[in-house]
């Protein structure tokens, strides 16, 4: 290595230490509100850099809006929440054009961008609303624009979406569908808390209630969020890794070569779209984990929420109550018997 080349190295070095130390601080002003499930966290970090959009799934009180709510006071970024529901319609997400008229008595359209213009978006119980305005966020999700009144209009960057969806309950609601599934990086199954957790989330909040906004402070800028994003990108991704995450996409397919329950019980598997969320958001988490290179346990960390939800099962497989985690660990397993990853990996 040149001595430019290595200038270079240690310079970028540096830079990554102090994005790191501003990840960290994010992570602990969360902390504040959000308490525990510390892996959670992370996936959603995680997807935020690789430039993706979150689909979290949970029962409800479990803190999925708090969570959305601290991250966003926790960022110098503009945050909107909507809150769907089946008369939501698609102008009252991107914008409307409304007829006013002026001092001198001329009327003309002028336009009222709607909530989805902000950096971090929460759209709170997305499956309550009519899939209509479900698609309407199609476009932003996988191009960062809206199309309005034939005017095509970027959103401001970083661009980030979360949304949320209760599990258990089926009435009144809209299941998204798959076209739009597939434009989640990441599906977060938010669990239940352990009882270390519970006990520090009661013991938080015994007292009054405070706002989110008392307590959390903007600790990570824009430009950082940005730079984040770049470096993600240009993390080093090796020929071994790529193969990997191929093997694994392919190993969902029931047509392909796959396991047998993935034969049994799949009846569609993951795109290379599934592909390209594994190497991205594997090479975030090398990132935040102070790695220039994607190590086979981003990849394994990155498999089931990567995969869960671009897995349809079958008839049988929904009878048996299979569980797509499961299933995308048996994909993984499948393609590492088969790619026999370099020893430099573990």
């Amino acid at each position: 290595m040149d001595t430019r080349a290595g200038d270079e190295l240690k310079a970028l070095e540096r830079e990554l230490e102090g994005l790191l130390a501003g990840h960290r601080s994010l992570q602990a002003e969360i902390a504040k509100v959000f308490r525990g499930h510390d892996e959670i966290v992370e996936q959603l970090l995680v997807c935020l850099y690789a430039g993706g959009h979150v689909l979290l799934e949970g029962v409800p009180g479990l803190g999925k809006t708090t969570l959305v709510r601290a991250l966003a006071a926790a960022l110098e970024l503009s945050f909107r929440r909507i809150q769907f529901t089946p008369d939501l319609m698609p102008g009252d997400i991107l914008g409307l054009r409304l007829l006013e008229e002026d001092a001198a008595g001329k009327k003309h359209f002028t336009f009222q961008r709607g909530p989805v213009f902000a950096n971090v978006v929460l759209a709170d119980e997305i499956n309550r609303a009519s899939p209509r305005t479900q698609a309407g966020l199609l476009e932003a999700m996988a191009e960062g624009r809206v199309t309005l009144f034939g005017e095509s209009v970027s959103l401001e960057e970083p661009f980030f979406l979360v949304a949320t969806q209760n599990p258990i309950e089926m009435e009144g609601t809209y299941p998204l569908p798959e076209a739009q599934l597939d434009r989640f990086l990441y599906k977060i199954v938010l669990g239940l808390p352990t009882l270390e957790e519970t006990i520090a989330v009661l013991s938080a909040t015994a007292e009054a209630p405070v706002t989110i906004e008392s307590v959390v402070r903007a600790v990570l800028s824009r430009d950082a969020v940005r730079r984040l994003r770049v470096l993600t990108r240009q993390t080093p991704t090796s020929s071994d890794a790529i193969e990997l995450a191929a093997r694994v996409v392919l190993a969902t397919q029931p047509a392909g070569d796959a396991p047998e329950p993935i034969k049994r019980y799949v009846r569609h598997g993951a795109s290379p779209r599934g592909g390209q969320a594994l190497l991205w958001t594997a090479k975030a988490r090398a990132l935040l984990h102070g790695r220039l290179h994607v190590a086979l346990e981003d990849l394994e960390a990155a498999c089931a929420p990567a995969l869960r939800h671009r897995m349809i099962l079958g008839y049988e497989g929904e009878a048996a109550g299979v569980s797509t985690d499961e299933l995308a660990r048996a994909a993984l397993e499948h393609a590492l018997a088969r790619s026999k990853p370099r020893a430099s990996w573990r």
